[in-house]
C-alpha cells in the first residue's frame, strides 16, 4: 500500500455543508464576516511588540556584546523574522487594519521588507494558493509536494536551508529584480540599507550581519518545517480536509516557529 499523508476515508466523515461552512469546509457569509471584524487596537499592539522584541534582542548583545550574546541574537532572530512575516502574511489578507493604507503601509515598511519579502509580490502568489491549494498553478508546492520522501533527500533540503544556499537563490532573485529597477525590489533595498546604515551608526555593524544571517538559514529553515507541517503530503481536493493538515504545536513549537495562531 502506497505511503499517504492524508487522512483516511473514514476519518473524515461528509457532514459538509453546515451552518458555518460550505462544501469546501470554507466559512459561509456570516462566519465570514465574524472572523474579518478587525480588532485594531489588539493589533497595533501586536506589531509594536514584535518589533520591540526584535529591537530590544539586538539591543541587548550590542550591549553585553560577547560572543553568546551574539550567538543567542542569531538565534532569537530566526524568532524575530517568524513574528514579522506572520504578521505580514496577515496584512496580504488585509486582516490587520480596516484603513488599507494603513494595513498595506505597516505590511510593507514595517514587517514584510525588513524581513526581504516582497509584499505585493507575496499577496498575489499567497491569493493564488488559496484559490486551488496542491493545483498545478500553486506558487508554493515545490515546498511541500511530494511528501513522504526519503530521509537522504529530507536532510539535503534541510542543509540547503541552514546553510544558506537556499537563501543565496532568493537574494540572485532580488539582485535581478534590483537591476531591472523593479520598485518593489529597490523598496526592499532601501529598508536594508537603512538597517545597515543603523547598525553602522551605532558603531555595531554585526548586529545587521546577524539579522540577515538569521534570515539567510534559520528563518528558511523554520519556514520550509511550517510549511511542511501545514501542507505536506496532501493533495488537490475540492475539501480542505484533504489539502491542509490541523496541527497541535509544542510550547517550543509556538515560540520559535509559530508564535501566532493564524
Amino acid at each position: 500500500m502506497a505511503v499517504t499523508m492524508v487522512p483516511p476515508e473514514r476519518m473524515l466523515p461528509d457532514v459538509l455543508p453546515t451552518e458555518r461552512l460550505n462544501r469546501r469546509a470554507m466559512p459561509t457569509r456570516s462566519l465570514r464576516d465574524e472572523l474579518r471584524r478587525i480588532p485594531v487596537v489588539r493589533n497595533a499592539f501586536t506589531v509594536v511588540m514584535a518589533i520591540g522584541q526584535t529591537f530590544v534582542v539586538v539591543a541587548a548583545a550590542v550591549i553585553i556584546d560577547t560572543w553568546w550574546a551574539w550567538i543567542g541574537a542569531f538565534v532569537l532572530m530566526g524568532r524575530g523574522h517568524c513574528l514579522l512575516n506572520i504578521l505580514a502574511h496577515e496584512a496580504a489578507h488585509r486582516l490587520l487594519f480596516p484603513n488599507r493604507r494603513l494595513n498595506d503601509g505597516v505590511g510593507r515598511w514595517l514587517l514584510a521588507y525588513p524581513s526581504l519579502q516582497a509584499f505585493n509580490a507575496y499577496r498575489r502568489a499567497h491569493f493564488a494558493h488559496h484559490r486551488d491549494e496542491m493545483g498545478p498553478d500553486e506558487p508554493d508546492l515545490a515546498l511541500y509536494r511530494g511528501y513522504p520522501i526519503p530521509v537522504d533527500s529530507w536532510h539535503r533540503k534541510l542543509r540547503r536551508d541552514l546553510f544558506g544556499d537556499s537563501a543565496r537563490k532568493n537574494l540572485q532573485s532580488l539582485g535581478r529584480a534590483i537591476v531591472r529597477r523593479n520598485p518593489e525590489a529597490l523598496q526592499i533595498l532601501a529598508v536594508q540599507l537603512v538597517l545597515l546604515g543603523v547598525s553602522i551608526a551605532v558603531g555595531e555593524p554585526l548586529a545587521y550581519v546577524v539579522w540577515l544571517g538569521s534570515w539567510c538559514t534559520l528563518w528558511k529553515f523554520s519556514n520550509r518545517l511550517r510549511a511542511i507541517a501545514e501542507h505536506g503530503g496532501m493533495e488537490r481536493s475540492p475539501d480542505r480536509r484533504r489539502t491542509t493538515h490541523v496541527i497541535r504545536q509544542s510550547r517550543l513549537a509556538r515560540f520559535t516557529m509559530v508564535p501566532y495562531n493564524t
